[in-house]
Formats: C-alpha cells, structure tokens, sequence
C-alpha cells in the first residue's frame, strides 16, 4: 500500500468540520520548501492526500493551519491563537501519516492518526 499524508481539521467551538480553512505544507529538510497550500472542504479535510506515493519522501515536514483567518470569517473578533504549526517526521514513505487538528480560537490539540 502506498503511503501518503492526509489531514483534518475539526471546529470544537462549532462541533463540525473546519471547511475553508487554509494550510500550508512546508518540507524543512535543507531549506524550507512551500510543497502545497490548500482549503480544507466542506468535511474539513483536503480534496487528496497532501501527499502520496512518489511524492512522500522520508524527512521533516511543517503543517501551518490559518486558524486566526478561519475564525475571524466565522465571527470571531479576536481569536487568540494565529497561524498553528505543526513540524512532524515522515520516517516511512509507505507509511500511512494524518494529522488531524482539533481547534477553538484559544488552543488546539493534534495527534498521529491513520
């Protein structure tokens, strides 16, 4: 099975899906390197996998989820939290990588998924 990395982003102040919140995918080995920039879909998640087969390369990698824009376009005068990285490993091309993010204007939490 061929790896690929894949994200999600859920509104706990709302109870759904993130839809139209921006991230950026960053590969920070050497130089950082904008791979991709995309909107999470009415599910809150990418329409494809962030990255797959050829393209998931062992290495360090940065998610930056634009929560304080998401936020302010939901009615939130002044979120907290701005721009939320989140630099992982991929240590296995073929493995399989997603990064949910649970999210208010005031914290997050993230963690490895399948």
């Amino acid at each position: 099975m061929p790896g690929k990395l894949s994200t999600h982003v859920l509104d706990l102040t709302s109870g759904k899906p993130a839809a139209g919140m921006r991230i950026e995918l960053w590969q920070l080995d050497g130089k950082h390197v904008l791979l991709k920039a995309v909107t999470t879909n009415a599910d809150g998640r990418t329409d494809a996998p962030l990255l797959a087969s050829a393209t998931m390369i062992v290495g360090s990698y940065e998610l930056v989820f634009f929560v304080k824009d998401y936020f302010v376009t939901h009615g939130v005068d002044s979120p907290f939290l701005d721009r939320v990285p989140v630099r992982f490993a991929i240590a296995d091309a073929l493995g399989g990588y997603h990064v949910p993010l649970l999210v208010t204007p005031w914290a997050y939490s993230t963690y490895r998924g399948s």
